[in-house]
């Protein structure tokens, strides 16, 4: 479902922002550069359950035509 991929991906951003900060405070790179990492891949799920959902609408439409 498309809110599941929003969902994750909303989640995966405020956890991969937080390990940013953690890395940043600690001096740690490594944990900063995989907290941006997961901020990015949360990004990219939100996006898809965008797309997912526009897709939905668009087939919903489709039909919609097909019995006019």
């Amino acid at each position: 479902m498309a809110l599941d991929d929003k969902l994750d991906g909303m989640k995966d951003q405020a956890l991969g922002k937080a390990k940013e900060v953690s890395g940043k405070v600690t001096g740690d790179k490594q944990t900063e550069a995989e907290g941006k990492a997961e901020g990015v891949m949360g990004k990219a799920k939100e996006k898809f359950g965008d797309v997912k959902d526009a897709a939905a609408d668009m087939v919903d439409d489709v039909k919609e035509k097909l019995k006019e």
